[in-house]
């Protein structure tokens, strides 16, 4: 895409030379736009390579977006592992899960989907993996609760807690194959002619909205950090993001010279959360925030966790199986089988999103087949290395996107190796551990909204003027509300007799984004309505009128290293589920192969946006 300026006369919208916009699928654009619309532009598509230096600092922003929800996951899980007194064990968990949260991020944006879409661990997977070892014989004994009677070194203690991991990994290793048949054969992209806006709408909507509880609490924790988290990133992301920061730069023509950086439009959380975390520590050290843990806003402080620092390992590289073989257990298994259902459901709104956010054309079934394939033999690489978890795709990068109108995918990978370095690197991954919660839970409040109103975004292909359309999106969104409410509240109602039928239904009811696109895919299919009343036409137009085959598609989602080339000489292989089609003309695509790309010179110096961000 051809380089266009502004309204004040920038090439660029990030900075102040040469680079690439692109705009918001869907987008109108007419000649009498005023120069706000400028904010509906992408100052890097997916396809884009933004320097190294911006790679490196918009994928610590998208790591700090995600640690929140990694980081929860093992410490939440070490209470059913009978790990609440072993810290250190605790810190090699967050490494694994860090190192293979970066791996399955590599394989998602390199053979999977191809979107700037990072993958972490998942909260679908939290709910059966605590059912399964609140069972009777995985209880944890009693001794295990008191402090003073654990011994992290002792063959009993370890015996304990491996023992249950070992059983939650043979679980989750054999769920996943679920979710690798059901990619892999096509399966997901046949579903996909059933689904329309009307299903997508509430999927990607609920899955902002049902974390609201999350986010409160965090930012609960001092209203007062969170609510200036907040603040800051929507100052930088909204009200400044057209302000360009002058930055002294030299080069060979023009000597010292200044160059302006759109440093807010691009790294407003990443600002927002330095800023917040930088006043958190000084107000820890001047003893401003209370050191008692009974009173209000302790949680804010940055040294709570500080022992983690002390007590983690320079280099701690994970291995398969480093907790010895693993084993299986069938009431495991099938409330796995649950999770994993949801997680391809969310999955598939999220690629949507992560399209539309990132300037993307409407993924193809041939990608969507590819990245819920890819992410089940991530869950199963997690199960192998032994995280007590799968991976899925995060929500709250997708909403980071929309955000930052960053949506090239190489800062994705950069994410990933960050990922893969702090998994190795234990002191690495130890710094984040002193981001305080109201920090997280401020960055929350921006990144969850933008997730509900992108789903919501998506009734846009439907005719919203029908009762039909009306009742069906709000009965679907007030039911995924409303159940899951109701059933974490009274978790006891489902009683079938059959203990693993009762962990099924009690996963997939407590599950907004599926509670809410179940009745939304049931009702949208069986009550009496026109495909254009639906707006199954538009949606169809946007989303599969051949979008798999045109050059923008292609360039986007094909394989990498030439294997699409290879893949559609082949006849027969082109009809497999997740393999790109065949081409229509191969002069197209020498054409496209041989188009230069567009040069990134004029880039301010790598200091630059590191002093920026300093700042």
């Amino acid at each position: 895409m051809a380089p266009e300026k502004d309204s004040n006369g920038l090439d660029n919208y990030a900075f102040a030379l040469e680079g690439r916009f692109c705009e918001l699928p869907d987008a109108k654009t007419e000649d009498d736009l005023d120069s706000s619309e400028d904010g509906d532009k992408l100052a890097y598509c997916v396809t884009d390579v933004p320097p190294w230096y911006l790679c490196i600092i918009l994928g610590i922003q998208h790591c700090l977006t995600a640690f929140g929800g990694i980081i929860a996951i093992p410490l939440i899980l070490s209470q059913g592992l009978c790990l609440q007194h072993d810290g250190l064990t605790q810190s090699h968990l967050i490494s694994t899960i860090f190192f293979v949260s970066g791996i399955c991020t590599l394989l998602q944006v390199t053979f999977g989907i191809r979107l700037p879409i990072l993958q972490g661990g998942t909260f679908t997977l939290l709910a059966p993996s605590m059912a399964m070892l609140s069972m009777p014989e995985w209880q944890c004994p009693a001794w295990t609760q008191n402090a003073s009677l654990v011994n992290s070194t002792s063959p009993e203690f370890t015996d304990v807690w491996q023992s249950r991991m070992r059983a939650l990994q043979g679980s989750i290793m054999l769920g996943s194959l679920f979710q690798v048949f059901v990619g892999f054969s096509g399966l997901i992209g046949l579903f996909m002619r059933f689904i329309g806006p009307l299903t997508i709408a509430p999927t990607i909507s609920l899955i902002g909205l049902s974390l609201f509880d999350s986010a409160g609490t965090s930012a609960g924790n001092h209203w007062g950090i969170s609510t200036m988290t907040t603040a800051l990133i929507i100052l930088f992301s909204q009200y400044l993001r057209h302000i360009p920061v002058p930055f002294p730069t030299y080069s060979k023509d023009k000597k010292l010279h200044t160059s302006r950086v759109y440093v807010f439009q691009i790294l407003p959380v990443l600002l927002g959360i330095t800023l917040s975390w930088l006043i958190c520590y000084i107000l820890t050290n001047c003893n401003v925030l209370p050191a008692d843990p009974n009173l209000y806003g302790h949680l804010a402080r940055t040294d709570l966790k500080g022992d983690v620092m002390s007590r983690a390992p320079w280099f701690s590289f994970p291995y398969p199986g480093q907790w010895g073989v693993p084993t299986v257990s069938l009431a495991g298994v099938v409330g796995i089988l649950a999770g994993v259902i949801s997680s391809m459901i969310e999955s598939v709104g999220d690629y949507h999103a992560c399209a539309r956010l990132s300037g993307a054309p409407p993924p193809p079934k041939h990608a969507i087949n590819r990245g819920i394939g890819i992410e089940g033999i991530g869950c199963l690489l997690a199960g192998a290395w032994g995280t007590g978890n799968g991976t899925t795709s995060y929500s709250e990068n997708v909403g980071a996107l929309g955000i930052t109108k960053v949506g090239s995918r190489m800062v994705i990978v950069a994410s990933g190796v960050l990922m893969v370095v702090m998994g190795v690197f234990g002191k690495v991954g130890a710094v984040f551990t002193t981001i305080p919660s109201p920090v997280i839970g401020g960055m929350f409040m921006v990144m969850f909204g933008v997730i509900s109103a992108a789903g919501v975004s998506n009734l846009q292909y439907a005719n919203m003027n029908s009762s039909r359309n009306i009742f069906i999106f709000g009965f679907s969104m007030f039911s995924g509300l409303v159940i899951p409410n109701w059933i974490l509240k009274n978790p006891k109602a489902i009683d079938t007799g059959v203990v693993e039928v009762d962990q099924v239904l009690l996963v997939l009811l407590t599950t907004s984004m599926f509670v809410g696109g179940f009745f939304g895919f049931i009702l949208d299919n069986t009550i009496p309505g026109s495909k254009h009343e639906r707006g199954i036409l538009a949606w169809n137009k946007a989303h599969e009128d051949d979008s798999c085959n045109t050059l923008e598609s292609r360039e986007v989602y094909n394989l990498p290293f030439g294997i699409s080339s290879y893949l559609s000489s082949s006849s027969w292989l082109r009809y497999i589920p997740f393999c790109p089609p065949g081409e229509k003309s191969g002069a197209d695509t020498r054409s496209l192969e041989s188009k230069p790309k567009q040069p990134l010179a004029g880039h301010p110096e790598p200091a630059q946006i590191i002093i920026g961000v300093s700042l």
